[in-house]
């Protein structure tokens, strides 16, 4: 009886000291966190539309020039815009009119992409204000004559009218809404490209003839809205890493 009571505490005591020595190995040290923190530029992004020129260079009837620019607000917004000058000749089978001015367009790009470590690219949504003052120009036209008799087909003469008819201090006033990308080839350096829907809110005519385009807007279609597009190269200027 006393060996049976001998060998139950002896067996007791091994446990014990096998339950101590495994709670003392199995504490482990804490896991270090990761010390790497991946930041990237916030700051001001300036550039120029190169479609512009390019259309320019193509087309003689047209000369523009754009400048674009955004500031990073947070990680997703950035307030944007856009300013510049167009001059656009447009060629009807009876009219040819010039259009001529300055225009601006500000909103703000919200950024959907969701960026690796320290990439800072973007594929974002965003919408404008655009507002235009410019000059309408008839530049020549073949008067529609009507006979006076419905039954006689409205005649066209073929003599021209060369003189221009010009009227300024027109406007223009849209919104528009952009969807576009936005790629950092080098280092602060982005190549980008947007298409925009725009919706006329007011513009101007010239007395007795429609506006067919105006600067920023570009060509206006009968239900009073148009399409754009541009294609950009710009540079960051970093004032912050966050």
């Amino acid at each position: 009886m006393r060996t049976l009571t001998s060998f139950i505490n002896l067996l007791l005591f091994f446990c014990f000291v096998n339950g101590v020595s495994q709670n003392g190995f199995s504490k482990k040290k804490p896991a270090k966190k990761d010390t790497i923190v991946y930041k990237t530029g916030y700051g001001l992004r300036i550039g120029i539309d190169l479609s512009k020129p390019g259309l320019g260079f193509i087309d003689k009837s047209y000369t523009g020039l754009e400048l674009v620019a955004d500031y990073r607000l947070t990680r997703r917004w950035y307030a944007a815009g856009e300013i510049g000058r167009e001059k656009e000749i447009t060629f009807e089978d009876f009219t040819t009119s010039t259009s001529k001015g300055s225009y601006i367009r500000l909103g703000a790009n919200y950024n959907t992409y969701n960026n690796w470590l320290d990439m800072n690219n973007e594929i974002y949504v965003g919408g404008r204000y655009g507002f235009a003052i410019f000059e309408h120009t008839l530049n020549n036209y073949t008067p529609n004559l009507s006979t006076g008799d419905s039954d006689v087909d409205i005649e066209f003469p073929t003599e021209r009218i060369t003189t221009p008819i010009s009227e300024s201090g027109l406007k223009a006033h849209w919104f528009e809404f952009q969807l576009g990308i936005k790629a950092e080839t080098f280092k602060n350096l982005f190549m980008g490209f947007h298409g925009s829907y725009k919706i006329a809110l007011s513009i101007d005519d010239q007395p007795g003839f429609k506006t067919l385009y105006a600067p920023g807007f570009n060509r206006v279609f009968a239900s009073n809205t148009g399409f754009g597009f541009n294609y950009s190269i710009s540079y960051l200027i970093p004032f912050s890493k966050k």
